[in-house]
């Protein structure tokens, strides 16, 4: 097992500076920082997303809705970590109360949905998890962990006047006119070891030192390992926070004692 490659991703959002433990990348605005998925996890990818402007207000279908439009093998649920966050950094997710279709389809048109939005204003630690059909935005001096199907399918529903195509048809029909579910949203303690996610596609865990035997048992099969603060080791390599790595399971990583890393595995 070994250390998975990484791809700088450019976007007109993206920071000219990134925050630790990433290197400055002179003349190039990154937005994305990719891990490729190892294929002993092919529906899993993790990526860093930094932001200085707002991203579009988007929605990504489920497995079946993404099935039916004939373009993907899988629809995209995902969450985020905030990491880094500016003064005023929100995250747009849900709606502040039910909305139908004709309205959401109509506030998009004219810009308001920005406003039917609940925006959270946002510090490291937060957490938000995005079920299939939630519409959401992340707003602008962000930084993000997104761990997330491995989909690309995405229906911009909104886009502040950017040149870029809409897809009000395919989104609208697959958006869900709700308020985020308070349970899929907290914010992380400092210290210790704590579930991220438990859904249909993938479960996490930050890991505080050393795992018990409970999550050994929960991660005996194949993973990928991102170090927070200090570092890991597999096999022969070490990583440190800003990279990451598959593994056969918990027991074939060494963590640090005073260490944070999160760990990820498929469901499905």
């Amino acid at each position: 097992m070994s250390a998975l490659p990484i791809r700088l991703v450019d976007k007109p959002w993206g920071m000219d500076v990134l925050p630790a433990p990433f290197a400055p990348a002179p003349g190039r605005r990154i937005g994305e920082i990719w891990f490729e998925p190892p294929a002993i996890l092919p529906s899993l990818l993790i990526k860093y997303i930094f932001t200085s402007e707002k991203l579009s207000v988007q929605v990504h279908p489920n497995d079946a809705q993404a099935a039916a439009a004939g373009e993907h093998d899988s629809g995209k649920e995902e969450c985020w970590l905030v990491i880094h966050a500016e003064p005023g950094a929100a995250l747009g997710v849900g709606f502040n109360h039910s909305i139908d279709h004709a309205t959401m389809r109509a506030a998009a048109i004219d810009g308001s949905i920005e406003q039917l939005m609940t925006w959270y204003p946002v510090q490291p630690g937060d957490f938000f998890y995005i079920p299939a059909g939630t519409v959401h935005a992340i707003g602008a001096g962000v930084g993000v962990i997104e761990i997330q199907q491995n989909s690309d399918i995405t229906y911009r529903l909104y886009d502040y006047g950017r040149p870029r195509p809409l897809h009000l048809d395919a989104g609208i029909a697959v958006a869900l006119g709700e308020v985020h579910d308070r349970a899929l949203r907290r914010h992380l303690p400092d210290t210790g070891t704590v579930e991220l996610a438990d859904g249909r596609y993938f479960q996490a865990h930050r890991i505080d030192g050393l795992p018990d035997a409970a999550l050994r048992a929960i991660y005996a099969g194949p993973l990928l390992v991102l170090p927070r603060r200090g570092s890991v080791r597999v096999a022969d390599t070490v990583l440190h926070p800003g990279e990451c790595a598959e593994a056969s399971g918990l027991d074939a990583i060494a963590f640090d004692d005073d260490g944070l890393a999160i760990v990820v595995r498929a469901k499905a």
